[in-house]
């Protein structure tokens, strides 16, 4: 093992994403600490100690950042659509401007933040809101890996599948291949791993991880585990 083992602090551990990156990480040795609402302690995978407070709320969990190096913004609205636009402000841009202000106050080493690929046809609110976020995480000067997926595949997220043809069509023809490229669907293995790397290797600066990056970084990490 050539990385460090790291103390993680994750807003939204108890989404879909959260619960495979949190069970991944303790898997591999890492301390990892969950922020929950009182009662919903258990919705964490084993092995991660849970810190009761809310994710729009800075001060209710701020406290609990310092002991750590990093911490992983993972907040959302669930299942996002078009029609959500006033609830991506009310909690996806509340909970990433609290998640960043806590880990600037507490100087923590990286922050890798869960955004969106940019630009896109569609979702301008939900796009619109993660750049904010972006945004504040360059203006306050965080050490940060942004992730741009745009559509996770997985357990209750399949019927994108149906879409797979489509794309592979789209990547052939030269004036399509960019946008198809960048709009990709990605797998939860694929999101996991990426978020995996992106905590054990953190940098100075800020970098962008599109949905190209996020694949060649699962390709990385199912050559290293071979």
């Amino acid at each position: 093992m050539d990385w460090q083992r790291r103390s993680v602090f994750v807003t939204g551990g108890t989404g879909y994403l959260g619960r495979s990156m949190i069970s991944a990480l303790v898997g591999r040795g890492h301390t990892v600490r969950g922020l929950v609402r009182q009662g919903s302690e258990g919705k964490l995978p084993a092995g991660c100690e849970a810190v009761l407070g809310d994710a729009l709320d800075a001060t209710s969990f701020k406290g609990h950042v310092r002991s750590t190096d990093t911490l992983v913004q993972l907040v959302g609205v669930a299942h996002p659509s078009p029609s959500k636009g006033a609830e991506f402000r009310r909690v996806d841009l509340a909970a990433g401007k609290a998640g960043i202000r806590a880990a600037a106050d507490a100087g923590v080493q990286h922050f890798v933040y869960l955004s969106v690929a940019q630009p896109a046809p569609m979702m301008k609110a939900y796009i619109a809101v993660r750049a904010e976020c972006e945004a504040e995480i360059r203006t306050v000067g965080l050490n940060a890996t942004i992730l741009r997926p745009w559509y996770v595949l997985g357990p209750g997220h399949r019927w994108p599948y149906v879409l797979i043809p489509f794309y592979r069509i789209m990547e052939t023809l030269p004036f399509t291949r960019n946008g198809a490229r960048r709009l990709g669907l990605v797998t939860l293995q694929q999101m996991t791993a990426a978020l995996i790397e992106a905590v054990e290797n953190p940098i100075e600066g800020v970098r962008t991880m599109d949905v190209p990056a996020i694949r060649e970084a699962d390709w990385r990490f199912r050559r290293r585990e071979k």
